[in-house]
Order: structure tokens, then sequence, then C-alpha cells
């Protein structure tokens, strides 16, 4: 048993037993998975293309595909499953959670089988997605199935009707800032974004400037330390407490960045990939995507967006669980969830074929995406920045819309949130 069973100590009820399943019969003589994936019906439309490609190219295993809506909700169920000692067969993780689980030994590592297999290559796939998964720094833990990164969404009718120049390679706060202001109003607003470390961390970056004081081993946030980290902090929470370029906090609550962006009275949004298949529901305006604005002086700059599928350790036998991923993983698996549009293919040849570059429906520009790689950075992969996180942003939104002072919450974010770096996975002092 894992730490990580200990540290839960519940119980799960029959009903959840059934629900998180795990590898089994199905009934007819052939055996069945757990595979458990979060996201909105769009994309799990994608992963229900992906099994049912699976089932029929391995009529003997059956895949139950058991999706939440949310991230959280993800991590609430693979939390109560491996506490029950029944943890689905397979998951998939974002690289910023991922690490609580293998900190615990909850993962089977994914190394020893990708250099058994025949079927899939690692010179074949993104280096930086890889190496997001590698928690030890060295093998790898989880693999990636895309390359996604932050990019900026906007509807190219509202740019034009304000005639304004669409968003370009290289440019810089000044323009994306003019852009949002000039697209605000009569119901409006110029920009959509959550205010999450996640979405402030790239403009940092560009200016200069770090989120932590050590990305290995990161003891502290540091919004305040240096020049260049703070004036990039300032710029983005000026946007909404300064500029009221962003919805205000009443008008976000009720509807959301995405929900507004949809509605076609968002001039821009900043996502990653993951919002392509809701996007592409969109049939009243055309939009496009953009990279990220780049700090003045500065360097471009943008953040990972990568999920992989991980096996659970504890399994008798991971031979199901690996055929799946070998399958999810290679050409016919990635190009199915490619043409999806949910994922930018972490396969490098999968990610520069017309099945992704040239589809028949928008984003047009999703070279912008393969773009980005050399500039990609990632937050802290240690078990406790899952939680380091979820408290840094509702703090962060706090200041963001007013509710708490600029100086004091950006003291509370470095100070208060100081002590969980130091936590054990079970939320103890080490």
């Amino acid at each position: 048993m894992t730490r990580l069973l200990r540290w839960c100590g519940c119980v799960l009820t029959a009903t959840m037993l059934i629900a998180c399943g795990g590898t089994g019969g199905a009934g007819d003589g052939s055996s069945s998975i757990t595979v458990v994936l979060f996201g909105d019906a769009e994309e799990i439309a994608g992963y229900h293309d992906l099994v049912e490609a699976f089932e029929d190219a391995n009529d003997d295993l059956q895949v139950n595909l058991s999706p939440v809506a949310t991230q959280d909700e993800l991590m609430a169920r693979l939390t109560t499953s491996f506490a029950g000692g029944n943890p689905p067969d397979v998951f998939l993780l974002n690289f910023r959670r991922y690490g609580q689980f293998a900190a615990e030994d909850a993962i089977e590592p994914a190394q020893s089988y990708v250099d058994a297999s025949d079927v899939l290559d690692e010179a074949d796939f993104s280096p930086a997605a890889l190496d997001a998964f590698r928690f030890d720094g060295e093998e790898l833990t989880c693999l990636p199935q895309n390359l996604s990164s932050l990019v900026v969404y906007y509807n190219r009718d509202l740019f034009e009707a304000a005639g304004l120049p669409l968003p370009r390679d290289g440019w810089d706060w000044h323009e994306f800032l003019a852009a949002a202001q000039s697209l605000t109003g009569d119901g409006v607003y110029g920009l959509g974004t959550e205010a999450w470390i996640i979405r402030l961390a790239p403009f940092i970056w560009s200016n200069g400037g770090e989120v932590v004081d050590d990305p290995d081993h990161p003891s502290t946030l540091t919004l305040t330390v240096d020049d260049a980290t703070r004036e990039a902090v300032d710029w983005f929470l000026d946007l909404q407490l300064e500029h009221s370029v962003v919805p205000p906090d009443a008008e976000e609550q009720s509807e959301s960045s995405q929900a507004r962006f949809l509605r076609g009275t968002l001039g821009m949004y900043m996502n990653s990939r993951v919002a392509v298949p809701v996007l592409r529901t969109i049939d009243d305006f055309e939009w496009d995507v953009a990279p990220l604005p780049v700090a003045p002086g500065g360097e471009p700059a943008t953040i990972l967006h990568s999920d992989a599928y991980c096996m659970s350790a504890d399994l008798a036998d991971h031979t199901n669980a690996w055929r799946f991923i070998e399958f999810a993983m290679d050409v016919p698996g990635q190009e199915r969830l490619a043409a999806s549009g949910r994922t930018v293919p972490s396969r490098v040849d999968v990610a520069q074929s017309e099945v992704f570059l040239e589809p028949h429906e928008p984003p047009r520009s999703s070279q912008v995406y393969l773009d980005a790689e050399p500039h990609l950075r990632t937050t802290p992969r240690t078990g406790t920045w899952s939680r380091v996180e979820r408290e840094a942003n509702a703090l962060l939104e706090e200041v963001f819309y007013g509710r708490v002072e600029r100086e004091e919450g950006l003291r509370r974010l470095e100070e208060d949130l100081r002590p969980l770096f130091d936590l054990s996975i079970g939320g103890t002092d080490r």
C-alpha cells in the first residue's frame, strides 16, 4: 500500500467502487480497463472516438471511459479511488498536478514500458512535453498526449469592425492593451481571463521575472521580490483594476469568459488548446488564435499546457493499461484527438501533419501552437505545487477583483502560502 493510501484513509461506498472500476472482466470472456479523465462534452466526444477506434482494433479488451467535468473533480475522483484501493487503470493528468501522486509512488513509471515498446519511440515526441513528466528529472513517469500553451483567441469580426490590426507574432503589451481598450464598450469587453497563477506567470517570465525562488526546489512565491516581476504583476492586475478591459467581478460570476466569447461579446480570450472543441461550435463570427503579447524589451514566453496518460502503480498487471496508452500515443490515436480539435499532438509527425495544421475548421493559425515551443516554461512539479496553486489562485482572484487591497494581497500570497511549500502530501509539516 502506498503512502497516499494511508494519507487519505477514507472508505469508498460500494457505488463509488463500481464507478471507479479497475482491470476486470467484461462478462463475455474479454477483459476491461477503466480510463478516467476530464473535459466538457465536446472534448469527451473526441475521447469516445479514440476508445471506439481502440476497441475496433482490440476486440478482446473493453475500455470503460469515466469522464468528469473539471480538473478539480478529477483530482477528487482520483484521491477517493486511490484511498479506497480501487484506482483506475489509466488516468489523464496535467503536468502541474501529477506530482502529488508521483511523490507517493502511486503512479507506475512509464519509462521501462516505452523502452520495451515496438510501437513507441521517445524520439517521435516533443522533448518539452516529455521532460514535463520526468518527475525525478530523468525517467518518464507518464506519457504526454499534447503540447499546448497559453494563447490568445480573438474575435476577428470585432477587430475588423473596430478597425484594429489583427494580432501578430511579436506584438507587445502596449498593442495588446490598446486593442483591449478599443474593443471594450457597448456590452463588449476587450479581454477575458481567469485570475490564476498560470495566466499571470507567462507575463512575469516575458518581463524577465520569476514566479518562485527556485523552480526545482521552491520555497515561496516571489511576486514582489524584484522590479521585473512586480512590474508584470501590476500590469496584469491593472487590466482589471485600472483599465477595466476585463469584465468586473459580478459580471464574470454570472457569465464565464468562455461563454462570453462564444456569445460574441468578448474581443480576446486567453486559454490553451483545450478551448478549441467548444469554440468550433461558433458559427456567428470568425475567430482565430495568436501568441501571447511580449513585454516591451522582453522575451516571448508562454506556459506549457500538457496532459499525460498515467498508470496506477498498484495494478496487479499493467499489460492492458499499457496497450491502451500505446494505441492512444501512436499515430492513429493522436490523429483521432487532433481531428477533434482537443490537442496539440505531442508526436512531432502528427503535429506537423495536415490533420493538425490544415483542418477544415478553425483556428486557421494553428502553427501558433508549434511556434510557441521554444518559449515554453513550466511551473514547479513538486508534490505540493497543486495545493499551492489552488490556494494562490483563490487569493489572486481576490486581489484581481479588488476584494482584497493590492499590497495586502501580494504580501499574503508570499507570506501566508510559504508554509504550504514545506507540507507533506498529507498536509502536515515535514
